[in-house]
């Protein structure tokens, strides 16, 4: 009868094994809400899996290919290559082909001193306003002797007082003519007064 008995216990024990093993060890939803309700915690949910292979990090696979365009280092897929900017050059001053202009105010040039032979030096100055000669004067002429005294006075009355310097100044005459017993005198009057003409 004890025999019965433990063949009998023995069969529902292995029974139960079975069952048990096919099951799996994933907790039914029952017996999770039990465990809810015993420990006050919700039940961790199973991780699954990934499914496929595991891809390491940083590391081609086996067998890929090297193309630059392709691997990490190169630009992804879709992305344009940056061309780079043009960088943008200041214009060169160009030369203006406009006449600078002249100073408006009257100024004071001075011509060079030029030395008549065996009298002197004379020295004139001109007064300019823009570009057009105003007025001419002689600041220095030889009056050491009563002969230079008297060609330098000729001179200065020729012209200066008659004006002649003045029009052959502002080009109203072609010409200014030497002064008749004062060559060398009036040479080198003329030849200061080019020198101031040429400054405007």
């Amino acid at each position: 009868m004890r025999r019965v008995l433990f063949a009998v216990a023995g069969l529902a024990a292995g029974t139960t094994l079975l069952v048990v093993l096919k099951t799996g060890p994933a907790a039914t939803p029952v017996a999770g809400a039990a465990r809810t309700e015993a420990t006050g915690r919700p039940a961790a949910a199973p991780t699954a899996a990934a499914p496929g292979p595991a891809r390491a990090t940083g590391a081609a696979p086996t067998g890929a290919a090297t193309d630059p365009g392709r691997s990490g280092t190169g630009p992804s897929a879709g992305s344009r290559p940056t061309r780079p900017r043009a960088t943008a050059h200041a214009p060169a001053p160009g030369r203006s082909s406009a006449a600078p202009k002249a100073p408006t105010g009257p100024r004071t040039l001075y011509g060079s001193v030029v030395k008549a032979p065996g009298y002197g030096n004379v020295q004139v100055q001109i007064t300019v306003s823009g570009r057009t000669v105003t007025a001419v004067k002689a600041i220095e002429l030889p009056f050491d002797t009563p002969t230079s005294e008297q060609k330098s006075a000729s001179v200065r009355q020729r012209y200066e007082t008659k004006g002649e310097a003045l029009a052959y100044a502002t080009g109203r005459s072609a010409r200014l003519d030497a002064v008749s017993g004062a060559t060398e005198t009036s040479a080198a009057y003329r030849g200061s007064l080019q020198s101031a003409l040429d400054q405007r």
